[in-house]
């Protein structure tokens, strides 16, 4: 068993610091103990050496009784970057992995550099989400998925021992950000003019966004094996070249399939030479169609 330690104390810089050794995570995977420095408080919060010594024994208190593993010690970037996105890629579909990793890239790497897993507080956490926002021009909205995502790289760490107790970003607040802007509805005489202009396939695909309300990806991965009568069911979704399930069970529910819209997928079958299989809406090459390729139709 490890002797604990107790830590040398001294002043420097106008401030107390304790000095230890501790197992350190090395680039190479290995562990290295090393001596390490940690400031206490300055002098004018501490200006007798006994005040500074018992805040000194609540830390040595703590890295004696660390039972963390490794990961601890490893730079935050590199925790994220080779354990927790490769985990996110492997259990998340890939438009939320992509999502993360953009937040991270964007918005909290940058802010994070040097910062060990171990090391960063509740208050840390707070004055970052204040910097994001003073910083950038983000909505309340994206605010709180830039925390979502911090306080879910953190979630790992707990299950990875990396940290110990509360997670730090739970209780972090979430600044106001610029106000979200409406979600513009079409009215029913809007969408028949913008139909009445669409070629085809342009607008089926159209007619059926706004007659069943379904997400890009569901749209993209419609089937005709799945049309029956006056509904739809609907059993995939794509994202770029990924096919997955629908994002919620709710979303695997028939869909009814009102007579104006019946017309229009009538009208786009014959048009496709009456497939009874494949993809509703499909590339030349067969694969599910890209709707951004429709923005000149």
């Amino acid at each position: 068993m490890t002797r604990p330690q107790r830590g040398y104390l001294y002043k420097a810089f106008g401030a107390w610091h304790v000095r230890y050794r501790e197992d350190v995570w090395q680039l190479d995977g290995s562990t290295k103990r090393v001596q390490v420095s940690r400031r206490i408080a300055s002098i004018s919060e501490c200006p007798r050496k006994s005040d500074s010594r018992r805040r000194a024994d609540e830390i040595m208190h703590s890295v004696n009784t660390d039972f963390t593993s490794i990961c601890s010690t490893m730079p935050l970037n590199t925790f994220v970057e080779d354990i927790y996105l490769p985990h996110v890629k492997s259990q998340k579909r890939a438009s939320t992995y992509k999502g993360y990793r953009n937040i991270w890239n964007k918005d909290l790497k940058p802010r994070l550099q040097g910062v060990w897993v171990r090391e960063l507080r509740t208050w840390d956490a707070e004055k970052l989400m204040q910097q994001i926002a003073s910083e950038s021009d983000l909505s309340h909205s994206t605010l709180k998925h830039v925390k979502s995502v911090l306080s879910a790289i953190f979630t790992h760490a707990k299950r990875c021992g990396a940290i110990n107790g509360v997670n730090p970003v739970r209780d972090v607040s979430i600044p106001q950000g610029r106000q979200s802007e409406e979600t513009y509805a079409y009215s029913l005489e809007e969408i028949y003019r913008m139909l009445d202009l669409l070629q085809d396939p342009a607008a089926t695909v159209l007619a059926t966004a706004a007659f069943t309300g379904l997400r890009k990806g569901e749209l993209r991965g419609l089937r005709w094996e799945n049309l029956s009568g006056d509904e739809m069911q609907v059993t995939h979704s794509v994202w770029n070249r990924h096919i997955s399930d629908p994002k919620t069970k709710a979303s695997k529910a028939p869909v009814p399939v009102i007579a104006p819209l019946r017309k229009f997928l009538d009208r786009h079958r014959i048009t496709m030479g009456n497939p009874q299989s494949g993809w509703v809406f499909a590339s030349a090459s067969g694969s599910p169609l890209h709707l951004d390729n429709l923005a000149g139709c």
